[in-house]
């Protein structure tokens, strides 16, 4: 139900149905497998994607190592929290990758005239778009992660089963924020045709959540906290795991995703008023 009032062609809705979550995710699951068939075709592809999967992610922690080898810590926070703070940002964006994956294609669908098709059938056009191609090679640096994720918590004396809670919670939140990012490409995309570069300059600014934003000047930390809320995507997620965050900063980064998301689908909707079809 929750599915049909988020995505469905008129917003939010009042009448809801099981039902429909069951077809939608009934629908999410049979295209992915479709695209997962796809991926999997050449496997010398996987072996490569999988390969520059890892050498990224080896290579960014020897990075890490050499900044802080020096001086122990960077903007007060020492290495194992610092690596923290990068393992959040790859599982905020393997997630993502991960579920939105269509969104990289969706340009495609608007110049060829697809998204005409995609309007008449029976289901919210939003959800096709956003959830219609997830790739399950995205996760396959997944597992690993977390058993290094899970290692680097060791490390760190101040987690607790409550920095636990709020961290999966604030995660969860992070990727509502994620989600609107890529529904505002989407937007943009109607009405400009412009996805490509829109994606990959959203991916760039979310790189600066690999480090704690204190380090970064104030204008720009406020800029990545109220503005475009990285900062309640991916560092204050690490912040409640180390313990430091604040009821208030909680319930304030809850509320920034809830903006964030209905200003999303607000500009979807006005989008689509917009949209001029391949026919037209």
């Amino acid at each position: 139900m929750w599915l049909r009032a988020l995505f469905g062609r008129k917003g939010f809705v009042c009448i809801l149905h099981k039902d429909d979550d069951m077809k939608y995710i009934s629908l999410w699951i049979r295209v992915t497998l479709q695209t997962t068939q796809v991926a999997l075709a050449s496997r010398l592809g996987v072996t490569l994607f999988t390969v520059g999967k890892l050498l990224r992610f080896v290579f960014f922690m020897v990075f890490l190592s050499l900044i802080t080898s020096k001086t122990k810590t960077l903007g007060g926070y020492t290495i194992w929290e610092v690596i923290l703070f990068f393992l959040t940002f790859n599982l905020i964006d393997i997630i993502a990758q991960f579920l939105w994956r269509e969104v990289y294609r969706f340009r495609s669908y608007i110049v060829s005239g697809s998204f005409d098709m995609v309007l008449t059938k029976p289901i919210s056009p939003l959800l096709r778009i956003l959830f219609g191609g997830s790739d399950v090679l995205d996760l396959l640096t997944l597992v690993p992660l977390l058993l290094f994720m899970g290692y680097v918590s060791t490390q760190i004396n101040e987690i607790t089963v409550l920095n636990i809670f709020l961290y999966i919670l604030l995660v969860i939140n992070g990727l509502v924020i994620a989600m609107s990012f890529h529904i505002f490409v989407l937007a943009l995309g109607v009405v400009t045709t412009e996805v490509d570069n829109a994606i990959w300059i959203f991916r760039e600014i979310t790189q600066l959540g690999r480090f704690p934003l204190n380090i970064y000047p104030k204008a720009v930390t406020f800029l990545f906290t109220f503005l475009l809320p990285i900062a309640a995507m991916i560092s204050i997620p690490t912040q409640a795991l180390l313990g430091i965050l604040t009821v208030r900063g909680v319930i304030i980064c809850i509320c920034l995703s809830g903006i964030f998301l209905s200003l999303s689908l607000l500009s979807w909707r006005e989008a689509l008023k917009r949209y001029a079809s391949a026919s037209s």
